[in-house]
């Protein structure tokens, strides 16, 4: 009897965790795991936001810097100046215009380039390289190299190239004085070709060669395969470089502001921005017109990044 009262009683079985602690404990593995992200985090915020935030509350105040001690606060009278001014108007058209042309084009050569280096044939390595050395350049160097190297009627390559084939006798065009708004969208679309190209070819490279095959069996041509298989499997691809490269030549100032410095009505809304603010000095207004171009640079990128995601969900689903 004695044997058996002095018998320890067997341990409890430990049960589950409370669904409180285990809570806990994923809301600190998953802080742990945040945690190395945080110095970016912030520092992100530092260097985007707050200049940002800055820019809103200046858009607000009539503010000239030539006579700070007159600024005040104007409500929304700066976004209806800018909205309402004649130039600003005009910067607005040529943006639309320089933006459009230039991607439709870059986007046409960058198909036609990517279908020839989906090809296989000797030197294709170093025909990649060279095609994608302009997208590579600093835009100001680009913007240069077109305005001094091609463009300049003295010595251009563009008027040696007249004198060549013409004789001494040719005609020698004044390049950007005579026609601004190409010779800005040149430059530009020599520059973002190489980059829609990079994204053609990569959705060229992801399309099934079985498939390809199973059209030739069947009887299929080239126009066929390109109009029918082709077209249909790039038209996210397409989607992708029309909005990213919207997103980045409505932004664009280096080309306007280098071969042209605004002049003969090739100002867009980046220079328009930069004349308000380093010329006639409002910084309110500038802050305002700046602002309005964040929001519309804001909606194209939501929509490049819901191609992007719809573009990462197909090829999971694959």
């Amino acid at each position: 009897m004695s044997a058996l009262t002095n018998t320890p009683a067997p341990a409890a079985v430990a049960g589950p965790p409370a669904p409180e602690a285990s809570a806990r404990q994923r809301r600190l593995r998953a802080w742990a795991t945040r945690a190395p992200l945080l110095p970016a985090l912030i520092f992100m915020i530092v260097i985007t936001q707050l200049p940002f935030v800055a820019t809103v509350f200046i858009s607000f105040m009539d503010w000239n810097a030539l006579y700070p001690d007159a600024r005040h606060f104007a409500g929304f009278e700066n976004y209806r100046e800018v909205l309402s001014d004649e130039a600003l108007r005009r910067s607005v058209l040529t943006t639309v215009l320089l933006t459009v042309t230039v991607v439709l084009v870059s986007l046409v050569l960058g198909l036609v380039l990517a279908l020839l280096l989906n090809r296989r044939f000797p030197g294709r390595g170093l025909a990649r390289t060279l095609l994608i050395a302009p997208f590579l350049l600093v835009p100001v160097a680009a913007a240069l190299l077109w305005k001094h190297v091609l463009f300049n009627p003295e010595y251009g390559l563009l008027n040696g190239l007249l004198n060549w084939v013409f004789g001494d006798g040719a005609a020698q065009p004044q390049w950007v004085t005579d026609h601004p708004l190409p010779a800005v969208e040149a430059a530009l679309i020599w520059q973002w070709t190489p980059f829609m190209m990079l994204i053609l070819l990569a959705g060229l490279q992801s399309m099934s060669a079985e498939q390809i095959e199973a059209a030739r069996i069947d009887g299929a041509g080239n126009w066929q395969i390109f109009r029918h298989l082709t077209l249909p499997h790039l038209r996210r691809y397409l989607e992708l470089g029309t909005l990213l490269g919207s997103v980045y030549i409505v932004q664009n100032f280096d080309a306007v502001f280098t071969i042209t410095s605004g002049g003969l009505d090739t100002a867009n809304l980046p220079y328009t921005v930069y004349q308000t603010f380093y010329q006639a000095h409002e910084n309110g207004l500038a802050s305002a017109a700046g602002v309005l171009v964040v929001i519309g640079s804001l909606i194209l990128a939501t929509f490049a990044l819901r191609v992007v995601s719809s573009l990462f969900r197909e090829e999971v689903a694959r």
